[in-house]
């Protein structure tokens, strides 16, 4: 393993020791595990990017419904 010295705001370090799941481990335990969050293994298919596209384009276009219709249509108010 390569020892590297990185500064880091004080803040930026309490949110890392609130991220420890427990007092001894380590910053590069803690590091490694939000490293390994920030990467998704397996990529979107073509079907879920068109179909993201496509949500994106309604969302532009106005064509959505407000949480508010949604819950008037069910008559969940």
């Amino acid at each position: 393993m390569t020892t590297t010295t990185i500064k880091v705001d004080s803040e930026v370090k309490n949110n890392l020791d609130n991220l420890k799941l427990f007092p001894r481990e380590s910053y590069n335990e803690v590091l490694s595990r939000l490293v390994g969050m920030a990467y998704d293994e397996e990529p979107l298919s073509e079907d879920t990017l068109k179909r993201v596209e496509e949500a994106l384009h309604d969302l532009k276009e106005g064509n959505y419904y407000t949480q508010e219709e949604i819950e008037a249509e069910l008559e969940l108010r």
